[in-house]
């Protein structure tokens, strides 16, 4: 009888020790690791979805309405003022884009800048509130068997949460004739249609890849672009001489010190903004304006958006003594950069637009933008066509309304001149035009010289 007594007893004791364990420790042994890492990272990643169009002939002049087919894609926020990197063929040809974000509001995106041959771009969205940057890792270091996940919009699924273990490194892969990749990180974390331009991360929470392929009917083989390979493309892709036509003339490298990430300073061009400010070689770029810097993606991005002339404050280390000097951002017109790439000298988008394209161009009334339709948020209108040239070859007619070329829309002066002006323009020749015409779309491509 005792003895039952003591069995029920300890039963009793065991059933109010669970009840009255609480509820915060049973919450913490749940929260693995993987669990906190995606909790750190998640909301810097975005679901892109695209529209594109795609005709059944190779006309170079067409009155179709081609079919429209959606794509879908991942974006990783890389500076809060909404800038986002992901695949370039995610966004390759697309005639709009919406990125997701994990609240589940909903912006439209342009593409600002990309690379084709190592297959990323930039893109933006333009937002009142500060978006979260997702946390930087390193690719150095990476071992094989660790574990590894990702998070992505695998076939339309947003934000899903796949986990594997890095499978192999420096792989180089050939997806068709015209795309191919090196040293490439295998994974078997599942990555989908759907996944291409989203973070592979650690379990930290920390990138260390940008998931880029699939294996054909094979399961679980992925592969993404490490990130500090990736990071120099990024780099390159937000550099201010190309994107606002400013410049600093700091030279650097990026050096890993244990954990940390250093942007070090190996130069300053003669006589170049950095310079004058008295900046050194061997100095450590801490921070520019509010950003804090580890490598030139932080250095470019921290300069982006502020104007010729505007001073900006750069703390450095110097022999372990903290100093903050002021860069005056200078303009930059057909400067030779450090990397000997020479950036066209940027003349008047309507001068360019009459040499190049043989279109004189002007704005169009509030009323004539409603009669675009919701597609398009502007365009301009063609006020000439100059005799034998490229516009007249490919058969655009005075008063069609230009929406776009090449990916980008035309709504101003500024879109033209982008284009013209794009250091990769040779890439995109013949180049796709969009006109309005009679309540319908065409397109046509037209052969431009690249001589200016």
């Amino acid at each position: 009888m005792m003895k039952r007594t003591f069995v029920y007893g300890f039963g009793v004791a065991l059933m109010l020790a669970c009840v009255a364990a609480p509820a915060v420790a049973k919450s913490n042994l749940r929260e693995t690791p993987l669990v906190k890492a995606i909790k750190r990272c998640k909301a810097s990643v975005v679901n892109i979805h695209s529209e594109k169009t795609t005709y059944n002939n190779d006309s170079l002049f067409s009155n179709s309405r081609g079919r429209k087919v959606n794509g879908m894609g991942t974006g990783i926020v890389v500076d809060e003022r909404g800038y986002i990197v992901t695949n370039h063929h995610v966004v390759h040809g697309v005639d709009s884009l919406r990125v997701t974000l994990v609240d589940g509001s909903t912006y439209r995106a342009s593409v600002v800048s990309y690379d084709s041959r190592h297959d990323l771009a930039v893109i933006k969205i333009n937002t009142s509130k500060k978006l979260p940057v997702m946390p930087l890792g390193t690719s150095s270091d990476l071992m094989l068997g660790e574990d590894v996940f990702a998070v992505g919009n695998a076939f339309g699924y947003e934000h899903t949460v796949t986990k594997g273990i890095v499978s192999a490194l420096h792989r180089d892969v050939e997806v068709n004739e015209k795309q191919s990749y090196e040293n490439l990180i295998q994974t078997d974390a599942s990555i989908n249609p759907g996944n291409s331009g989203g973070p592979l991360l650690n379990v930290n929470g920390e990138v260390i890849g940008v998931n880029v392929a699939i294996r054909a009917g094979a399961q679980r083989i992925g592969f993404a672009i490490p990130i500090d390979d990736a990071r120099k493309i990024v780099a390159s892709l937000l550099n201010v001489e190309q994107l606002d036509n400013t410049y600093h003339g700091l030279i650097g490298v990026h050096r890993r010190v244990g954990e940390y990430s250093q942007y070090v300073v190996s130069g300053a061009e003669k006589g170049s903004p950095a310079e004058q400010a008295g900046i050194r070689p061997g100095d450590v770029i801490t921070q520019v304006d509010a950003v804090a810097v580890q490598d030139a993606v932080d250095l470019e991005r921290a300069m982006l958006g502020h104007s010729p002339g505007e001073s900006i404050p750069v703390v450095l280390r110097r022999h372990n003594e903290r100093l903050t000097v002021d860069v005056q951002l200078a303009r930059s017109n057909g400067r030779v950069r450090n990397n000997h790439q020479v950036i066209a000298h940027r003349a008047p988008a309507a001068t360019k637009a009459w040499s190049m394209l043989g279109l004189r161009l002007g704005p169009i009334e509030k009323s004539e933008v409603r009669q675009l339709g919701p597609k398009y948020s502007g365009g301009l209108r063609v006020l000439a066509v100059r005799n034998g040239s490229p516009a007249a070859t490919s058969g655009i007619r005075e008063g069609d309304i230009l929406v776009g070329l090449h990916i980008w829309e035309t709504v101003n002066d500024e879109n033209i001149a982008y284009v013209v002006n794009h250091p990769q323009f040779s890439t995109f020749n013949p180049l796709k035009f969009y006109v309005f015409r009679s309540g319908e779309t065409l397109w046509g491509q037209m052969e431009v010289a690249l001589r200016q």
